[in-house]
């Protein structure tokens, strides 16, 4: 039975890949001499829609004005309030304090105000001078706050009250107007179009007949791109430019799947579906803060587990230990440890403010990182310890913790370099790519030839050599793109995942909580600092590292990580109806919610709540 059903499967693949090669061969004799003409104007025609649908998004995403939310306020005698503009509040005299209190009694950093997804609100004390009560209760360490309630902070009393459901119904009522985005569904059509002129390219392709596998692979690319929009809208999000920038550099990744590996794009798709998926679980988990700090420390045990059997069971390839065979299934942990190392690292939530919540990631990072140098993979050990940095200064504000952490890693890079020489090898090369065009320059020298052969344009999709160096559409992926799409599609490229940095950066002043203001910074940062590696690598200006660029390079561990790490730079986005992570508000049951919105609004813009 399984025999019969698999042979069925196998014909309707091998007549769809047979129905592609045949209508390439019939457009190709319909246009004739023209096929040259389309192919010269695709040319053109695919860096200009990319460049179009990265300035659509960047649009989209700062359209919006800023304005914050609201989750209740304290009010103070004479009928002064402080309003509570985020999930997690820190009351002090400091500057950097949500809640800035400027008494003497107060301490610097003198309390914090925390509400859970759940709408359940807790004082802590940061041991202060003076310490907190609730009704004239000592808080010892924590204490859960109800409305009402009047929390006294350096003998100053403030009456606690959080926003009722209907109140925060209106807010996300009010919000959700003035949220006129760029329509997403023609961004998302031009992206279609983009994809469409890749299918032409390899379709009328004169150097080589078309692989029904190519024409398959771009036609399932697209149904996943309109899958993925449709599915948002279903759930009322309106928002896509998170989504469809990764699916602009996603497309580019097929391309050059394409262009070296035709045989490899049908589990291109697989692997898309796969990076889809995880990318809606993850956002699901997002969704509940109870939920992450009940999976924190399961998430870790899993991350400790997948590196120890990496550096046990792996083998050897090129040099570093960092695949792993399953029953016929490779893939590389480290990968997948990327999304847990943010996940535990930002996971701070009731032990926001504890030390001994700092020390144990740490530790964490510094078994990761250990485990990475032990497999030789010091590019993606290199790209851990970075994003490590960046979770450290977030959490602790403490630069002083920073400068240690880089002079010890510093030493540790000294002791590597000792015990590995052709760690040393590859510096001593560095910047020196032509003087060793045979030797620890081959590949450098070929990109950057590569990608000055390219121009402005390309050379075209399929018509370029460097797909034919070893590691060309993973390590060298840039010099690929920038040879057949030109160095317009190439840094448009590069723009795409700045942009990731810039939105997480944008909206980390209005997120409702620390966690996902460290998810999604420290995301955007490791795929910025990865895409920085593998493009300044290739081009000599930095040491070749070896790591991929994100959504780029072909390889299904990377493509799914990558969009598993794109669901936390979506979690801080806080726009109405913009995030799947964020739960919207239950609905109201009567005709008076445009009427309640408008009192909302005009009570807003004179001070009131």
């Amino acid at each position: 039975m399984r025999a019969t059903v698999s042979a069925h499967v196998h014909f309707m693949i091998d007549s769809v890949f047979l129905f592609f090669e045949r209508l390439s061969g019939w457009c190709v004799s319909m246009l004739g001499q023209r096929a040259e003409t389309v192919l010269f104007l695709l040319r053109y025609l695919i860096p200009a829609i990319g460049l179009a649908v990265l300035l659509r998004c960047l649009i989209s995403l700062f359209r919006e004005g800023s304005r914050p939310e609201r989750w209740g306020r304290l009010v103070l005698s004479g009928d002064v309030t402080l309003p509570l503009t985020h999930w997690e509040n820190t009351i002090g005299r400091g500057r950097s304090c949500d809640i800035r209190v400027d008494v003497p009694t107060v301490s610097r950093s003198h309390g914090a105000l925390i509400r859970d997804s759940g709408g359940a609100w807790t004082v802590y004390d940061l041991s202060s001078r003076t310490g907190i009560e609730v009704d004239h209760r000592k808080v010892e360490g924590s204490m859960p706050v109800q409305p009402g309630q009047v929390i006294t902070v350096g003998g100053l009393d403030m009456v606690f009250m959080p926003m009722s459901e209907d109140e925060e119904r209106i807010q996300a009522e009010s919000r959700r107007y003035r949220y006129q985005p760029v329509s997403q569904g023609f961004t998302l059509f031009l992206l279609t179009m983009l994809q469409f002129c890749f299918f032409l390219s390899f379709l009328l392709n004169p150097s080589e007949p078309a692989d029904g596998r190519i024409l398959f692979g771009f036609f399932g690319l697209t149904a996943v791109t309109w899958a993925a929009y449709l599915f948002t809208r279903a759930i009322r999000r309106r928002a896509f430019e998170a989504e469809t920038l990764a699916l602009l550099l996603t497309t580019a990744g097929f391309a050059v799947c394409a262009t070296s590996a035709a045989y490899e794009m049908m589990r291109q798709i697989l692997f898309l579906i796969a990076g889809v998926v995880l990318y809606f679980c993850v956002g699901a988990v997002l969704r509940s803060l109870r939920l992450v700090k009940k999976l924190r420390i399961p998430a870790a045990a899993a991350g400790l587990a997948l590196l120890m059997v990496n550096v046990v069971f792996s083998e050897k390839v090129l040099g570093a230990k960092n695949w792993l065979s399953i029953g016929g299934f490779s893939f590389q942990p480290s990968e997948f440890v990327k999304i847990i190392f943010i996940f535990v690292g930002a996971a701070t939530l009731d032990r926001l403010f504890t030390k001994k919540n700092l020390f144990l990631f740490v530790g964490f990072a510094a078994f990761c990182v250990l485990a990475l140098v032990l497999i030789s993979d010091f590019g993606t050990g290199l790209v851990f310890f970075v994003t490590y940095l960046i979770i450290a200064f977030l959490r602790s504000g403490s630069v002083g913790t920073v400068f240690l952490s880089v002079g010890g890693a510093v030493s540790a890079g000294l002791l590597a370099i000792s015990v590995k020489p052709y760690i040393a090898s590859r510096f001593a090369g560095w910047r020196h790519a032509w003087d060793f065009p045979y030797d620890s320059g081959y590949q450098q020298v070929r990109a950057m030839s590569a990608a000055a052969g390219g121009g402005l344009f390309g050379l075209g999709a399929g018509r370029g050599w460097l797909e034919t160096v070893v590691a060309a559409n993973t390590d060298l992926v840039f010099g690929v793109v920038c040879e057949e799409e030109g160095l317009v599609f190439g840094l448009t490229l590069i723009l795409a995942v700045i942009l990731f940095g810039v939105c997480a950066v944008a909206y980390a002043g209005r997120a409702r909580s620390s966690f996902t203001v460290i998810c999604s910074v420290s995301a955007a940062a490791m795929l910025i600092f990865q895409m920085t590696l593998n493009v300044l690598g290739s081009m000599d200006i930095l040491p070749f590292t070896g790591v991929t660029f994100p959504f780029v390079s072909r390889g299904g561990s990377s493509l799914i990580a990558c969009w598993g790490l794109l669901a936390f730079i979506k979690a801080c986005d806080t726009r109405q109806n913009a995030s799947f992570t964020v739960r919207l508000p239950k609905h109201r049951r009567n005709a008076d919610a445009d009427d309640d919105v408008r009192i909302y609004e005009r009570g807003s813009e004179t001070g009131n709540d």
